[in-house]
């Protein structure tokens, strides 16, 4: 029997020249420094927001009507007299106390909610039906039933905030459970996990960015509910930052209202780019889940 042929060697060399090689291959460089620039997120950010101040400067000077539409150096000038005298400082330190209890009040529901959504059958059942119901609602019309209830104060704000963050958050958080792979659900079942510890190392993880988007859309929902709800009857420790551009409102002083909004704007970015950026980072980015 023949056997089969040797396979043909590729005869050896060496390069002569290792150094033009090394040089050749090399594929790196120093960026430039308007690449170096455009790859700031912070500074494009930063670009973004100087331009919408350049155009409402502009705007302002152009309409020349600051009982209207004050400019945003005079805008930028009532709110650093408000933040000296310390009465815009202790505004906002109510305002985010309250939506600190609303906000953790509303994720511990939602949580609930969802762990017997993905638990049971009646729990899913419910879940959708409830959402469907509530979630279209919107928080603020529920103020005339919070104020017969709960009269004025601390509790008719928070039933409203919990309204604002219940839905969002559990619709979000059951959305990602549900498109958790098969295959990981059956590796944490052949580990024996069933119930809440299912749920926390494989459910959870695996659904992060979902539930991560609930959180924020939640967040966005108890802020911008809690400023409304202050405008209609304050809070508790002399009013709120809603409450406080709704007196200055009634004063006239519409560059103190345009600072109470800049306040509110500024709050919303720090929330934005301090925490839920810093969550990010720390999961769903380090956990290559996200681009």
């Amino acid at each position: 029997m023949r056997s089969a042929p040797a396979p043909a060697m590729r005869p050896e060399y060496v390069l002569a020249e290792a150094a033009d090689v090394v040089e050749v291959a090399a594929v790196t460089r120093d960026l430039s420094t308007w690449e170096r620039v455009s790859g700031n997120t912070a500074l494009r950010r930063a670009f973004v927001l100087a331009v919408l101040a350049l155009a409402w400067e502009i705007y302002a000077r152009v309409a020349q009507n600051p009982l209207l539409f004050p400019t945003f150096s005079d805008t930028c000038v009532a709110f650093a007299r408000a933040i000296a005298s310390g009465e815009l400082v202790r505004r906002v330190l109510n305002s985010l106390g309250v939506l600190a209890i609303g906000y953790a009040l509303g994720l511990l529901l939602a949580a609930a909610l969802t762990t017997f959504a993905v638990t049971t059958r009646i729990g899913t059942d419910f879940l959708s039906t409830i959402t469907a119901m509530l979630n279209p609602l919107p928080a603020i019309a529920l103020l005339p039933l919070a104020l017969l209830w709960f009269g004025l104060g601390t509790p008719s704000t928070l039933f409203v905030l919990l309204h604002s963050v219940i839905w969002p958050v559990a619709l979000n958080t059951h959305a990602g459970f549900l498109s958790v792979s098969e295959t990981l659900r059956m590796a944490g079942q052949n580990y024996g996990l069933r119930g809440v510890p299912f749920i926390l190392r494989i459910l959870v993880p695996a659904a992060f960015p979902s539930i991560l988007t609930g959180m924020k859309i939640g967040w966005a929902f108890a802020w911008r509910t809690l400023i409304a709800a202050e405008l209609v009857f304050g809070s508790n420790g002399g009013g709120g930052l809603g409450w406080y551009i709704f007196e200055n409102r009634n004063q006239m002083e519409v560059a103190n209202v345009f600072g109470g909004l800049l306040t509110v704007i500024l709050i919303g970015l720090l929330v934005e780019s301090l925490v839920f950026r810093n969550v990010e980072n720390a999961t769903v980015r380090k956990w290559g889940m996200q681009r």
